[in-house]
């Protein structure tokens, strides 16, 4: 008898055992098929964006910790100058830069051969003329020294800021492309020094005036709205861009960075921070 009951009794655990190892392999399943179809979380993407300092790497430092949220680990490395951040990105040594507007870009991939791409708009910083010597243009004398920058399209933009400005004229048409060659009516005598467009604000007390961009102007502690003699206009059509190049343009990583940069947040951002110097352009 009692060898029966205890035949009985490992024979009930025996099927509890199974129907127990059948319900937990049931509710394992599904997780197992999550993890393998992509539900564990997928490791950060790295990107590396390339920028002049104020105002481009500060408003990418700016959204680095929610794209950190959005699985992208954005590395910001700074440049001084205009030409580095565009050979390194076709050489494939970043994934992005923002320090440009189309006409330059324009221009750089004409001059180097280069395929580099807008992706978005971001936001304009309007040239402005700067002084340490006058407060007013009416006080520039004849034959003053007036400082612009020395590549294509910033030049270009300088000469037609102080053709607005009554300073001088220029050859119908020229545009953004224009050079001093093009000036043709200098009624103040006006001596051109074309320079790198990053040493502008350090020669300011050697000059009687620099156009100088914005992003170095605000380097300097130049108030662009307050210090500058005359500035452009907020609709200028200089927007600052992302840019990448034809094979990671479309990318998850390099979108979601764009859309970062175009939302309200950025616009907040920008307008708190640089109280007018620097406009959103989305």
């Amino acid at each position: 008898m009692n060898k029966w009951l205890k035949g009985i009794t490992v024979a009930a655990l025996a099927v509890s055992l199974a129907a127990c190892g059948a319900k937990n392999e049931g509710n394992n399943a599904p997780a197992d098929n999550a993890a393998n179809s992509g539900g564990a979380a997928a490791e950060p993407v790295t990107i590396t964006v390339g920028a002049t300092a104020v105002p481009h790497a500060e408003i990418l430092n700016h959204i680095k910790d929610q794209l950190a949220k959005e699985g992208v680990d954005l590395v910001v490395k700074e440049f001084t100058d205009y030409v580095q951040p565009n050979v390194q990105l076709y050489e494939k040594q970043l994934d992005a830069n923002f320090f440009q507007h189309v006409p330059y870009l324009d221009d750089q991939n004409k001059e180097r051969g280069y395929d580099l791409v807008k992706v978005v708009n971001v936001h304009v910083e309007p040239m402005g003329a700067y002084s340490d010597k006058i407060k007013s243009v009416d006080e520039l004398k004849d034959g003053a020294t007036v400082a612009i920058p020395n590549d294509a399209t910033n030049g270009g933009r300088a000469l037609a800021l102080l053709a607005e400005n009554g300073l001088i004229k220029l050859k119908d048409g020229v545009g953004i492309a224009a050079t001093v060659k093009d000036v043709t009516e200098n009624t103040k005598n006006l001596e051109f020094k074309e320079l790198e467009a990053a040493t502008l604000p350090r020669v300011l007390g050697e000059v009687d005036l620099a156009v100088i961009n914005t992003n170095y102007a605000l380097e300097a502690d130049l108030n662009p709205t307050a210090d500058a003699l005359f500035i452009e206009s907020k609709d200028s059509p200089y927007a600052n861009i992302l840019v990448a190049r034809p094979d990671n343009k479309d990318s998850e990583a390099i979108q979601k960075l764009a859309k970062a940069l175009n939302s309200e947040e950025v616009k907040a951002f920008i307008d708190e921070t640089y109280k007018g110097a620097i406009v959103a352009a989305f």
